[in-house]
């Protein structure tokens, strides 16, 4: 199964922290999991704007094809004036309805204050719902104060919170493999 770890956002260091962190449980859990790294700020983004999709940019392409392609994901967003970045937005409406069906999805977030934890409950679940992804019950959800100035997590719940988190994904990609995935027409 190849996992998709996404850093939705363009901006910061803490969502690729995380998702670091992330990698090395489940690799503890499943290494035979296939797990890569997408990094939003390694491409140019263009706003959905309905033009035929070989119009836009060879990376927006590329960066769509692997969200696509996946088996499973982690999202992973910071979450900006109360709300997740634009361009993970942005990205989901790029994909087809049918591109997360019954895939195995975690979500980490950070934010600066502990309220905006609701984020991930108000606006990134029912995103992810409208796909049908099977989102697992348990995201983990870090504040400023849980990083060193280095961006090293430094807090042992945090720690604790994303090797279950690591560990209850790799029990979805098992409960996914057999579920029919319905196959999307190519953009």
């Amino acid at each position: 199964m190849k996992i998709l770890l996404v850093d939705g956002t363009v901006l910061g260091r803490k969502t690729g922290a995380i998702l670091e962190e992330v990698k090395t449980y489940i690799e503890q859990f499943d290494s035979k999991l296939e797990l890569e790294i997408l990094t939003f700020a390694n491409y140019e983004h263009q706003i959905v704007d309905g033009r035929p999709f070989d119009q836009y940019n060879a990376g927006m392409q590329e960066m769509v094809r692997k969200i696509e392609e996946a088996d499973g994901y982690i999202f992973a967003t910071p979450i900006f004036q109360g709300s997740i970045p634009g361009v993970l937005k942005n990205a989901f409406d790029f994909l087809n309805p049918k591109a997360l069906r019954y895939k195995p999805v975690s979500i980490v977030a950070n934010g600066g204050t502990y309220q905006h934890h609701l984020v991930v409950e108000n606006q990134l679940k029912p995103i992810l719902d409208y796909f049908r992804a099977l989102v697992t019950p348990n995201y983990v959800y870090t504040h400023a104060s849980h990083f060193d100035a280095d961006n090293h997590i430094i807090d042992e719940n945090v720690h604790e919170r994303l090797q279950e988190l690591a560990r209850v994904f790799v029990k979805y990609c098992a409960l996914s493999a057999d579920l029919p995935k319905t196959p999307i027409d190519q953009h």
